[in-house]
């Protein structure tokens, strides 16, 4: 499996490539799932769309909020059950 590769700019301007393990869409937001590392021990990272519809590139940030992140980890688990992919809080 190929991962997509996308490119976030932090607040300081700095690029920062993040991999794509899985995306999904709940109460009409896009969810992506992320890692820092193609290796085995990266970073794992939720993040959601915040884009605006007249926005020319999606505007991702990350989610922050406990029980959110909570609720979609559990969704994200369950989607990558058949992926080699251990998720760990």
């Amino acid at each position: 499996m190929q991962e997509e590769k996308i490119t976030l700019q932090t607040d300081e301007g700095e690029a920062v490539d993040f991999y794509v393990l899985e995306e999904t869409r709940i109460n009409g937001m896009n969810y992506l799932m992320v890692t820092d590392s193609q290796k085995d021990d990266g970073e794992c990272y939720v993040l959601k769309d915040v884009s605006d519809c007249e926005d020319s590139e999606a505007v991702y940030e990350f989610v922050e909020n406990d029980d959110e992140l909570e609720y979609l980890c559990r969704i994200f688990t369950e989607l990558l059950e058949d992926m080699d992919v251990e998720i760990q809080k």
